[in-house]
Parts: structure tokens; C-alpha cells; sequence
């Protein structure tokens, strides 16, 4: 029971794109399995899946409307995660800032079906309880999610080495303003995101280009003060956390490919930065 409630709400997680909400999920799926006369259950696991996934789409639907008056980007909530969940490249993957990112262009069915089959390799039959649709259909939406997500994904080589080397470089020109060492690293073709959620001063669209995003992490973001950035794993992958006389200021998931920076996704939203300050037991 433990182990199906653990990789549950990790999908819920990395379905929902917060922890908060995935916790709000599994905790109104438990009072729900709790009520059950459990004699009358055939499938236990089946039944469990289908209301943490029921749960899941119905928090997905109401986080939808209430991104509709969000201010400026919305960026998935930061992660502060062990280094070995690195080691399971597929967790890493699927709970990547840029993978909930890409999940984000789902629609909530699509997004589920995605979750429970790449993720938990979940059978159709069982997939198709969850989500009340045929096993035929589910079929259909696991092959269309799985196209559009394939379309969206990063592509680029992930050498060890090149990443070592370009977050160390990276984190150093952040932390002292350095516009070359910055211009250095940044692919051409690099995206900037922000998410103050109306709280915080932030971006209100994407900035892209090594030259404006440079200049941005140089100046823009931090200008005028003193800051310091630690290098450490956000969501399963490299990250910046920035503190600012001392407080946590915000995170800068990194996104490197071919040992460039392409991505970077900059968290200041204070109702978003809780699970910065210690790690959260990450596992499926």
C-alpha cells in the first residue's frame, strides 16, 4: 500500500507540476479509499490508481483556470533534490523544469495517460479505468502525447564532462556578473523565463538569445546587489540557488545541451520557493 501510495504521488507530482498540489491530491484520494468497503474491491492497486488519477485531472482542470489570470509565466514549483536522483536518468527526465514545461502543452487526459505509461509503465486496461476511456482510446492518446511530446523534448547531447564544466562556468558568471563568461556559455538560440506570480519583479514574457539573456543574468535580474549562487540539483537536474543578503532570493533551473546553457527557468515567486531550503525524497 506504502509503495503504491509513493509512486503515486510522485505521478501526481509530475503531472500537476507541484508538490503542494500532488500532496492536496493523494491526501483527498486517501479520504476517499479510507470510506471504501475494501471487501468489495477486486483490484485494490486499479481502484487506488483510478482516484489519484480522477483527483489529479481535477486539480489539473482547476490549476488551468487559475492560470488564466496568473501574472506573467508560469513556471512549475522548484525542487530541491538529491544528487543521485540524477542517476535515474528516465525520474530526471520526466520531472525536468523542461519536461513539465513541455507537459504544460498537454491537455489533462493526454497528460496523464503520458505520466502513468512512460513514467510508471502502466497497462492500457489499467490506464483505461483510470481515465474512463477504452483501452483503444487510451492507445490512441498515449501514441499523440508521445508525438507531441518527442516534438517538443530537448534533443541535444548530454556529456557528463561538458555539463560539469558549463554549470561551474555558468555559476560563476552569474554570481559575479561576468557579461562574456555569460555570452561564453549561452547557446545562440537560449530561452530566459520567469515566474514572480504578480509577488516578485520577474519577466512577463520569454527573453531569447544569448545576447539579451545575458545581459538579463548580468544585470537585469540582480542588479545592484550582492549576491551569492550555489550550485545544486533542482527537480532532478542542475540548478542556481541565489540568495541575496542571505535569503533565499530565488532558483535557476538550467537547461545545458551539446555543453551549452539553452535553458533558464528563474523561480522567485515566494509561494513557490518551500521546497528549496531542504531536499524532497524523490523516488517511484
Amino acid at each position: 500500500m506504502t509503495g503504491i501510495r509513493r509512486r503515486q504521488v510522485c505521478a501526481s507530482s509530475g503531472s500537476l507540476g507541484s508538490a503542494a498540489d500532488a500532496e492536496d491530491v493523494l491526501q483527498e484520494a486517501w479520504l476517499r479509499w479510507v470510506d471504501v468497503d475494501l471487501t468489495t474491491v477486486r483490484e485494490k492497486r486499479a481502484y487506488l490508481v483510478r482516484i489519484v488519477t480522477r483527483q489529479a485531472l481535477d486539480r489539473l482542470r482547476a490549476l488551468e483556470r487559475r492560470k488564466e489570470s496568473y501574472v506573467g509565466p508560469w513556471l512549475p514549483e522548484p525542487l530541491l533534490t538529491a544528487p543521485d536522483v540524477a542517476d535515474d536518468v528516465e525520474l530526471a527526465d520526466s520531472m525536468s523544469m523542461a519536461m513539465l514545461l513541455v507537459l504544460e502543452t498537454l491537455q489533462p487526459v493526454e497528460r496523464a495517460v503520458f505520466v502513468l505509461r512512460e513514467v510508471f509503465d502502466l497497462e492500457y486496461d489499467e490506464i483505461a479505468e483510470a481515465v474512463d476511456k477504452t483501452p483503444a482510446a487510451v492507445r490512441q492518446t498515449a501514441y499523440r502525447a508521445r508525438a507531441h511530446v518527442a516534438a517538443r523534448r530537448p534533443r541535444g547531447v548530454v556529456s557528463p564532462a561538458q555539463t560539469r564544466a558549463a554549470l561551474h562556468a555558468f555559476q560563476l558568471a552569474v554570481e559575479t556578473g561576468d557579461l562574456q563568461g555569460l555570452l561564453d556559455i549561452l547557446a545562440p538560440d537560449v530561452v530566459a523565463l520567469s515566474d514572480g506570480g504578480g509577488i516578485r519583479h520577474a519577466l512577463l514574457r520569454p527573453v531569447v538569445g544569448a545576447g539579451k539573456v545575458a545581459r538579463l543574468l548580468a544585470v537585469g535580474w540582480w542588479k545592484g546587489v550582492d549576491r551569492s549562487v550555489e550550485l545544486v540539483q533542482i527537480n532532478g537536474g542542475p540548478g542556481l540557488l541565489v540568495r541575496v543578503d542571505g535569503q533565499i532570493d530565488g532558483v535557476v533551473a538550467v537547461r545545458v545541451e551539446n555543453g551549452y546553457v539553452t535553458g533558464a527557468y528563474h523561480v522567485r515567486n515566494p509561494e513557490k520557493l518551500s521546497r528549496v531550503e531542504q531536499e524532497t525524497v524523490v523516488s517511484r
